[in-house]
């Protein structure tokens, strides 16, 4: 597994890997990794002759700066993982090797950045497609790959892929989650045992949801859905459910097209997951 820091070194080594028309695939994360991020990795190596996982914990998608004081940085574990995986390659710059002072991005997200995580993180996807815009145009990928738990950042990210007219195929790979069903997640570690117990509850409702969702309307559903939110410990910042292609709630109960997400704080921790109904 070779590790680059600089842009211009793996830049070079991409230089010379593309004339050979391999196909690349692309696996960004923000480190702390877990067997969700080498799920990615296995997706990749299926398909693509080269894999490449990015490791930078990402500033400008960080509406608070204390969370990103708090984000973990285990660096040598995450390198250890990802050659067990298989990983090919891995990016792990500093943060002034992909920024300079004073730069702008004025990307136009339009309505996905003003519902769920846009409404309640504002800036936070700007941050991310400028990232990942930098990510993509440095390394060319022919695939990129990322997690379904973060949906809307998977649309946010498609619709800049089209607007640009980027020409790079993105997977949405399923979620991965815990034996009790709770979805990996590099926060996960900073949960206490205890509300790492009462946490299981996003899962609970996402499964009541899917399971009883032809058997209530909509609001009745979802009233049912938050009563399980009673600890003191929990709480909701959203639990929708949202057409599938745009994140429009939905009035009906079809299943056409049908996902319900949620956001929720778990003591200091915020959490998010999803299940598609479809």
């Amino acid at each position: 597994m070779k590790i680059f820091t600089s842009k211009a070194d793996l830049s070079n080594f991409l230089n010379g890997v593309k004339n050979s028309s391999l196909k690349i695939g692309l696996v960004p994360t923000m480190g702390a990794l877990h067997k969700g991020h080498i799920s990615l990795i296995d997706a990749s190596k299926k398909v693509c002759d080269l894999t490449i996982a990015t490791v930078f914990v990402n500033p400008t998608q960080f509406n608070n700066k204390e969370d990103l004081l708090k984000y973990p940085k285990p660096i040598l574990c995450d390198l250890e993982m990802l050659e067990i995986a298989g990983c090919d390659i891995v990016f792990n710059p500093e943060t002034n090797e992909m920024y300079q002072d004073g730069e702008i991005w004025d990307y136009q997200l339009g309505d996905l950045n003003t519902v769920l995580e846009g409404k309640f993180r504002p800036g936070h996807y700007l941050g991310v497609t400028q990232i990942v815009f930098k990510l993509f145009d440095l390394i060319k990928p022919d695939i990129a790959f990322f997690g379904q738990k973060d949906y809307q950042q998977f649309l946010v990210i498609q619709k800049m892929n089209m607007d640009m007219n980027l020409g790079i195929e993105l997977k949405a790979c399923p979620i991965v989650r815990e034996e009790d069903g709770l979805a990996m997640s590099s926060r996960n570690v900073r949960l206490s045992k205890y509300e790492r117990r009462e946490a299981i509850t996003i899962y609970q409702s996402l499964v009541f949801i899917k399971e009883n969702f032809l058997h209530y309307t909509i609001e009745e559903l979802l009233l049912k859905a938050k009563s399980f939110y009673t600890h003191p410990s929990l709480s909701l910042d959203y639990l929708v459910i949202c057409d599938k292609h745009n994140l429009n709630e939905k009035l009906q109960n079809d299943k056409n097209n049908a996902i319900v997400l949620v956001a929720c704080n778990v003591g200091d921790t915020r959490l998010i997951d999803n299940m598609i109904l479809s």
